[in-house]
């Protein structure tokens, strides 16, 4: 039986709930066959090399460890598996070498069906260990491990066809160096190597490779290697050989496009070891600030009876830290700051929109006076501007263009950042259910969004998400966290250094954070991403918090698939019972952590409110209208003074009606102190004795000295005043000005329309559509056959029960 049709008859024996994992895990969202209802037709698509490698993706390093020794062991049994190129009907036939291949391929480079290749459970394991047993059934689950899986083990084609890379070597320095270099590098790595001078490229680069084949040559090139070359090599020997570096730059203005080539950086990178490994080709670009060792040195240098690597347990972390007592408030008080401050973000951004910039993000200026009003630093105020926009909270609003005479098209009208109609129902929210949306938010982004790799860049709020390693990053971060033994934690992420900082970082790259690129798990990155952690209470004190487990549940449910769509952010989640199970998980844990939001205030002879916690939306929405927002922390303080008081009764509210909305949400039922009474009573005393009314426009008002004062009044000179009447002024500016600058000169004006009744001031509450798409738009399966994992994985279960299955291809 062929490895497909062992599949489809494992596929057809799944219950629904294991297909549906199975196919969400595994399949592609752009794959978009037609036909994969068709058990048979699905089999062949869950052997292709696109899905096996989606797969691969979400393992950690012990998974990966078992499937690349059953590909190394059968590579020892059956012969190396044909190259890719070699297969007809893949990459055609690219060179003489895969031409006409014979052996265990067979002629013309035949494909051998997995099967062909399977490897005795004992010998896998004899080479790793009895507990890699335990890691069998798992890769099962994930079809890795193809079926009927019993004593001979067998793993898809695309595995046996990376051994090198599974063994963690570079590819072959033929490729390598043909690629990076033109022909002036590659002499001068020939001179670094003091090989013979040569006239043509050709011929200097096949004495190159030689030379790096062969290990007595090698072992007398790093007799004279400095320290730190020899302990960095060492590390690409054993893998990965890949290396984050500054030796090379791009010879076409950092373009590294078709056709590119590198040079070598001039001066050097400044470190010594990675200059003297490249300028000796033991390490060649690959691609922007990223070099890799040639397979054939790191095959050359191995001890060629080294066992076959496997790690079952992720590597301790040493140096841990006790959580102190209560170490929980921490997360407490960052998770109600967080929300706190998004709040005012978004109320500050609804009062003044942001305009965009050109070339996208939010300008600086903008960003200083957002973090101004939310009385966080810049960085902070980037992180929630970002959470924001990608929770569906905000997004950018292009208006209209006006109509315009001619053939010519008006320009378009420049982008400005709104809420969404979202926002209206999260503000009324508690502060637990509007983390929720913005930590879901946080996990699934493919963005790590506090770090800078480049210092000498300007950080510019709202970015693209486009880095693909910052989700297993994020998720790696949390499992390393949850592996922590209980009651200890790595400290405060901004202490971390030394062997705490290292073990841990280690511990990240085992659960896959930095398995295709060591450089996505740097010390760097894994702080940015703690440091994130930190602001929203998911991580406190190093350890992960209650929250923190929830999030880390939430991206083993897969929210991360289905990006830019986030699940916990108002996206329908009735089909998707393991995301809703997520979802219900994080909003408990943040009911738990974060306290109820406040409804009172208590009220002070200094005229100041102080709310002891998060005020309630109605609250917030009542002390807003009448007064200023003046400190945050456990306690807010508002500031009630005659301007703030002024800014309610022009909104249409009286100074009764003030008070007794105030003393309603007055802490323990007391009364208003006197002074705000008094200060509510004096102000709408003076409140409205004089008008604007709506022509071009007139001042009007019932005391006569009041209007003789304001025609003389020199801070009113530019309104150009001129009275009519006893009692009427016409001002040569319009009704908005003239009421501005009447309370810049300490007047307390209203609005009046023509009809003599009082115009209440109000902003006007414009709102963006929200982009964010559906669950199922968001991961759109292109083709004639069901829409979702669920749909499809019933299809086939049907397929297979009524025995209506036919191969194609």
């Amino acid at each position: 039986m062929t490895s497909a049709d062992a599949l489809m008859t494992w596929l057809t024996s799944r219950t629904p709930e294991q297909l549906t994992e199975l196919l969400e895990q595994r399949l592609l969202p752009y794959q978009g066959a037609p036909g994969l209802d068709d058990p048979a037709r699905l089999a062949e698509q869950l052997l292709g090399n696109g899905s096996v490698a989606l797969a691969l993706n979400e393992l950690d390093t012990a998974g990966i460890q078992v499937l690349a020794a059953i590909a190394i062991l059968a590579e020892r049994l059956h012969g190396p598996a044909p190259a890719p190129s070699a297969v007809p009907g893949l990459a055609g036939f690219t060179g003489a070498r895969a031409a006409y291949r014979t052996g265990p391929a067979g002629p013309l480079g035949r494909t051998p069906d997995p099967a062909e290749r399977a490897v005795p459970r004992t010998l896998l394991l004899d080479s790793l260990g009895e507990r890699a047993a335990q890691e069998l059934d798992r890769l099962a689950e994930l079809a890795l491990l193809l079926p009927p899986h019993g004593d001979r083990l067998v793993v898809p084609a695309l595995l046996h066809q990376q051994v090198p890379e599974l063994r963690g070597l570079g590819r072959p320095a033929r490729d390598l160096l043909t690629e990076a270099y033109r022909a002036a590098e590659i002499h001068r790595v020939a001179a670094g190597l003091e090989l013979p001078p040569c006239r043509t490229r050709d011929d200097a680069q096949q004495l190159v490779e030689e030379h790096l084949q062969d290990p007595a040559r090698l072992h007398r090139t790093l007799a004279d290697a400095p320290r730190e070359a020899v302990e960095l090599l060492g590390a690409l020997v054993a893998g990965p050989p890949r290396l984050r570096t500054r030796c090379f730059v791009g010879d076409t203005a950092g373009y590294y496009g078709s056709g590119g080539r590198f040079l070598f950086r001039p001066g050097g990178s400044g470190d010594t070891g990675a200059d003297w490994l490249a300028e000796r080709a033991l390490l060649v670009p690959v691609g922007p600030e990223l070099a890799e060792l040639p397979g054939e040195v790191a095959t050359a240098l191995r001890d060629p009876r080294e066992p076959l690597a496997y790690d079952p347990e992720p590597p301790a972390v040493e140096g841990l830290s006790e959580l102190p007592a209560g170490w929980g408030g921490e997360a407490q008080a960052a998770a109600t700051a967080a929300a706190s401050r998004v709040e005012l973000l978004l109320r500050s951004t609804a009062a003044q929109p942001l305009a965009v910039r050109k070339a996208g993000g939010i300008a600086v200026r903008d960003t200083r006076r957002l973090a101004k009003a939310v009385g966080a630093p810049e960085s902070q105020t980037r992180l929630w501007l970002d959470l924001a926009a990608n929770a569906g909270l905000i997004a950018p609003h292009r208006d209209a263009p006006p109509p315009t005479r001619g053939r010519r098209p008006a320009p378009p009208q420049p982008a400005r950042m709104l809420p969404t109609a979202r926002y209206d129902g999260w503000l009324t929210a508690s502060p637990a259910d509007r983390l929720a949306p913005l930590i879901a938010t946080w996990a699934v982004t493919p963005e790590v969004f506090s770090h800078r790799p480049d210092s000498d860049d300007t950080p510019v709020a709202l970015i693209a998400p486009q880095d693909r390693g910052a989700v297993p990053l994020r998720r790696s971060v949390l499992e390393a966290l949850a592996r922590l033994p209980e009651g200890y934690g790595l400290g405060p992420v901004d202490a971390l250094s030394g062997p705490v900082q290292a073990g841990f970082t280690e511990a990240v790259r085992w659960f896959g954070g930095g398995a295709a690129d060591p450089g996505n798990a740097e010390p760097a990155r894994v702080a940015a991403t703690l440091r994130e952690a930190e602001l929203l209470g998911v991580v406190a004190h190093g350890a992960l918090t209650p929250v923190g487990r929830a999030a880390l549940a939430l991206l083993r449910a897969g929210a991360a698939r289905y990006f830019p769509a986030v699940p916990g952010t108002g996206v329908r989640l009735t089909r998707y019972p393991a995301l809703a199970t997520a979802v219900g998980g994080l909003r408990t844990a943040l009911a738990e952590l974060v306290p109820p939001p406040r409804t009172t205030a208590r009220f002070q002879a200094d005229l100041t409110a102080v709310v002891s916690g998060a005020a309630a939306p109605e609250l917030t929405d009542l002390l807003s209208s009448v007064a200023d927002r003046e400190s945050e922390g456990h306690a807010v303080v508002w500031r009630i003074g005659p301007a703030s008081v002024r800014r309610a009764l022009d909104a249409g509210s009286d100074a009764a009606e003030l008070a007794t909305l105030l003393t309603e949400v007055s802490e323990g039922g007391l009364p208003l102190p006197q002074a705000l009474e008094y200060l509510l009573k004096d102000t709408a005393r003076t409140h409205g004795r004089m008008r604007v009314v709506r022509s071009a426009c007139c001042i009007r008002s019932d005391d006569e000295a009041l209007v003789t004062e304001l025609s003389r009044a020199r801070a009113l000179g530019r309104l150009g005043l001129r009275r009519i009447a006893p009692t009427v002024l016409i001002s040569t500016a319009p009704p908005e000005e003239t009421l501005a600058a009447l309370r810049a000169a300490g007047y307390a004006p209203v609005l009046e329309a023509e009809t003599g009744t009082t115009v209440l001031e109000r902003a006007p509450e414009e709102r963006a559509e929200n982009p964010m798409p559906s669950l199922a738009e968001a991961r759109p399966f292109y083709g004639r056959g069901p829409a979702t994992p669920a749909a499809l994985a019933a299809a086939v279960l049907a397929a297979g029960a009524t025995g209506t299955i036919g191969r194609t291809g």
